[in-house]
């Protein structure tokens, strides 16, 4: 419930017709493509995505705008505020996917208790989609998640990023290597004892323990869950022939 106020009270009736419109766009985007009942669902686990960044951005006092989505690109929240420090950009970005996996993994179970493939190739979606998020590699929330410890981690996720081009070929690969390529830079360029850098990266040994410790075990999660959901797709493939 208290969510739920938290969510109205910082969503004006225009945003929510942005919020509205830009998801019944993507609706039919995806639709046309992969079916109504599968883009419904698909959109719908972007939004829990999004919304995880979005309260805990305003549990934070920032000021945030309502999501917005783009077809086949995906979706995002405004900061028209941005974090004051590298611990409150972590726990912002990794709100989006720790509740996005929550909402995978519900309808994962849903999919199991009623023997749905449609429900478990949503949950497929859903679990992937947050995998691929948490690429250690701004602006993925990866990037600022690990950016507690250093933006020089963000050089960990070039390799990751190349690796999934030639593996997988995509135009959506290819934007997210353009909008990362300022951050590429900007960890070759990093200078821990550069008095801005010492004061927005500054951070407990505990807190960058905590944030570490939770990125690495829900990326394993996911891994672990993306690989036998996708190998489950694979037997109901096979025995529908």
């Amino acid at each position: 419930m208290k969510a739920l106020l938290l969510l109205f009270s910082g969503l004006k009736f225009g945003k929510l017709l942005l919020t509205g419109g830009s998801m019944l766009v993507s609706v039919f985007a995806y639709g046309l493509i992969f079916g109504w009942p599968y883009a419904v669902g698909f959109v719908g686990l972007l939004l829990v995505h999004e919304m995880g960044h979005y309260l805990a951005a305003r549990q934070r006092g920032l000021d945030v705008g309502a999501p917005t989505f783009i077809p086949f690109v995906g979706a995002w929240i405004e900061m028209k505020q941005l974090p004051h420090d590298v611990e409150t950009e972590a726990y912002v970005g990794l709100a989006g996917p720790l509740v996005g996996t929550l909402g995978a993994l519900a309808v994962y179970v849903l999919a199991r208790a009623y023997d749905s493939n449609l429900l478990l190739a949503l949950s497929y979606s859903g679990f992937f989609l947050n995998l691929f998020n948490l690429i250690p590699l701004s602006p993925f929330d990866g990037g600022r998640i690990t950016a507690v410890l250093t933006p020089r981690v963000w050089l960990l996720g070039v390799p990751i990023l190349i690796a999934l081009f030639f593996y997988r070929p995509s135009p959506l690969l290819i934007l997210m290597a353009v909008l990362a390529a300022p951050s590429v830079m900007k960890a070759i360029k990093y200078d821990p004892q550069a008095p801005e850098n010492q004061a927005y990266y500054s951070v407990s040994l505990e807190n960058r323990i905590t944030y570490a410790t939770a990125y690495l075990a829900l990326a394993a999660f996911l891994a672990i869950i993306s690989s036998d959901v996708h190998d489950m797709l694979g037997t109901v493939r096979a025995t529908s022939r």
